[in-house]
């Protein structure tokens, strides 16, 4: 069917568009603590388990992140006010100065490779983006 094929080539466009911008960007930090602050900053204070879970990896996995970021000074580690043995993950503002700054770094890195698109293109690639993200924050509710 050409829609599944066409949101196929989206998602895989995505993936390419990643591995550019990390190698663009000469990016030394995994793609896996910007997410993680991104999920904070969109999501608020998560415990260690549910930060896993929207980031689709192993908690074990995100336990060492959260780990390294927090030594970085990047994420601060709680107590769950209900559930003392969890552990509530809070992004610090040195956290998200990075990741705005990141944010700021890969749009230049990328806006070379754009540069050319006509008005109707950048049109076609803000509405994709409207729909995807719209999409992708209903399947986040849903879960």
């Amino acid at each position: 069917m050409q829609t599944d094929d066409d949101l196929l080539r989206l998602v895989l466009g995505a993936h390419a568009l990643t591995r550019v911008a990390s190698l663009e960007t000469r990016n030394e930090a995994p793609a896996a603590q910007w997410r993680t602050l991104s999920l904070l900053r969109e999501h608020g204070p998560q415990r260690i388990g549910d930060l896993a879970a929207l980031s689709r990896v192993t908690q074990p996995g995100m336990t060492r992140l959260v780990a390294q970021m927090a030594d970085a000074g990047l994420l601060e580690r709680g107590h769950d006010e209900h559930d003392s043995r969890a552990t509530v993950v809070t992004v610090t503002p040195a956290g998200l100065a990075a990741l705005d700054e990141w944010i700021q770094v890969l749009g230049a890195a990328l806006a070379p490779r754009f540069s050319d698109l006509d008005a109707d293109d950048w049109a076609a690639i803000r509405r994709a983006a409207d729909v995807v993200d719209a999409r992708t924050r209903t399947a986040e509710v849903s879960r």
